[in-house]
């Protein structure tokens, strides 16, 4: 199984993440590592990413997925998947794969990203994620996890949901209603 952790900047997709591949006895992979040099350039000057920045990084990750499914292993990917497009092009075909969104408020994740240092995603770009941002919809086959809560809090709740556990995702999971400028956003 590939479990993808996904969400805006702040919401903890790295973190949590590795303490679900911990939880999990599996490998974890941070999707930031996997973008292109000129992403990663780009980021660091603060310009925000477009799609045709997207999806030969989104094409990367779908590969690092792949080499993990046919080998029949379990892993966690951190990626932010923010538009609904992203995220069916990542679960397509891939029945061993799930969808995990961190769903957090602007202000929690600016708070967050004040306290993180040396990551190349400067925090003056949170706001076009939050503008990018689709929020799951209702058709979605995905979880959704408040993203509010410790890391540790959130790891939990995400094994045991992916387990069968209470609150197991179906297509209307689409949890609580988002926060902030993204709100009601298409």
């Amino acid at each position: 199984m590939i479990i993808i952790v996904a969400g805006v900047a702040g919401s903890g997709k790295t973190t949590v993440g590795m303490l679900l591949a911990e939880r999990l006895g599996c490998e974890f992979e941070d999707g930031d590592l996997l973008h292109p040099a000129a992403n990663v350039a780009k980021m660091h000057a603060g310009v925000p990413l477009t799609d045709a920045d997207r999806w030969p990084w989104l094409d990367i990750i779908e590969a690092w997925m792949d080499q993990r499914i046919s080998a029949g292993k379990t892993a966690v990917l951190a990626c932010s998947a923010l538009h609904r497009r992203y995220r069916a092009a990542l679960l397509d075909g891939r029945p061993q794969a799930r969808l995990v969104f961190l769903q957090i408020s602007r202000e929690v994740a600016v708070a967050r990203l004040a306290r993180r240092h040396g990551h190349f995603f400067p925090a003056k770009l949170l706001d076009s994620q939050f503008r990018d941002l689709e929020p799951p919809g209702p058709d979605e086959h995905l979880l959704v996890v408040d993203a509010s809560q410790p890391a540790a809090d959130m790891a939990a709740e995400i094994a045991t949901r992916l387990d069968g556990g209470p609150a197991d995702a179906g297509p209307a999971d689409a949890g609580p209603a988002p926060e902030g400028p993204a709100a009601g956003a298409d």
